[in-house]
């Protein structure tokens, strides 16, 4: 609690009242509005990101929204400028970041960059036309075209490399989600290789107005991808599309909401105690956030929490690092 001059406290006549001027007082320092850097319109991040700045916007009595951006290295670029409050971030990303090997801005160390709250896996997955013939890795012609999203998003960053690593020759094309899935369906695009929460949106969509076939990877490419990317083994359930009749295996990355260091430090513990505690209605932006939840801050080993963040992860009894606090 902030102090008080004497001719304050003397106005202060009861309980409710002192709580009413703390809180009050504790919002001195709150931007007056903030902004949410996601990425495309048809992906998992523009919806989720969208849909949880709508929701502590109206929690807190803030103004806030979401902002379309290139994806998570943009927003990590944008945060540590200040130039967003918030942002939504993978973790192979945030390690280029803070190492100073971002491709935005090359031997810049982003320091003011701190991790908020898990989201949830960032599957890499990989969707075709059915009557394209494609239903393997292996069957991707040379020279095919493929999508892989905006320009250094987590996805662009990654699945070329990882695609050239499985002997995958490729004409490289980038653009939002809904675009890609738009050239894919008018045959300008053989392939789009997605890095996004499921479900993806444009998936979703494409599944309504054609056949799809969303290729999984085979154990061989599996353990090679394993072995040369910071990724996890992954297992998208049947449920997600309709396309899938059983499990398909892929890979993973987590994903984390960023907040600028520099914030204070009670906003980003209001910010954060209202997701936390707020599951059913993260949910209800996007089926991911069923991961959102604070079991799941043991995936960050990238990022100091900022420590409003902190602040209530432990006293809630989950226990960080002091290492690990900026």
């Amino acid at each position: 609690m902030r102090n008080f001059k004497p001719t304050t406290l003397a106005l202060l006549t009861g309980g409710a009242l002192l709580a009413a001027s703390s809180a009050h007082a504790d919002r001195e320092d709150w931007p007056d509005n903030f902004t949410v850097g996601t990425a495309s319109q048809g992906g998992t991040y523009f919806v989720y990101g969208s849909g949880w700045a709508n929701f502590i916007a109206d929690e807190l009595d803030i103004s806030g929204g979401g902002e379309v951006t290139g994806g998570p290295t943009q927003n990590l670029a944008l945060v540590h400028g200040g130039d967003a409050a918030f942002g939504l971030a993978t973790m192979g990303p945030a390690a280029d970041a803070v190492n100073g090997e971002s491709p935005l801005a090359p031997g810049l160390k982003m320091d003011n960059v701190c991790a908020m709250f898990p989201m949830y896996e960032t599957p890499f997955s990989i969707t075709t036309l059915a009557d394209s013939g494609i239903e393997s890795i292996s069957d991707i012609p040379d020279g095919a075209r493929i999508g892989f999203g905006p320009a250094a998003s987590t996805s662009d960053t990654y699945f070329p490399a990882m695609l050239e690593e499985l002997g995958v020759d490729f004409e490289r094309r980038n653009g939002g989600w809904s675009d890609l899935g738009g050239q894919l369906q008018d045959g300008l695009l053989d392939v789009i290789a997605f890095a996004a929460g499921i479900p993806i949106p444009a998936v979703s969509q494409l599944e309504v107005q054609t056949d799809v076939n969303i290729i999984e990877f085979n154990e061989e490419e599996l353990e090679t991808i394993k072995a040369n990317f910071p990724v996890a083994e992954f297992s998208i359930p049947a449920s997600t599309y309709e396309t899938l009749e059983e499990d398909a295996r892929a890979v993973s990355m987590w994903n984390f909401a960023i907040a600028g260091c520099d914030l204070p430090e009670d906003f980003v513990y209001e910010v954060t105690k209202a997701t936390m505690e707020n599951n059913d209605r993260m949910q209800s932006v996007h089926r991911s956030a069923a991961t959102t939840i604070p079991e799941n801050i043991k995936h960050n080993t990238v990022l100091p929490f900022h420590p409003g963040a902190a602040r209530w992860y432990e006293e809630n009894g989950y226990e960080i690092d002091e290492d690990m606090i900026k």
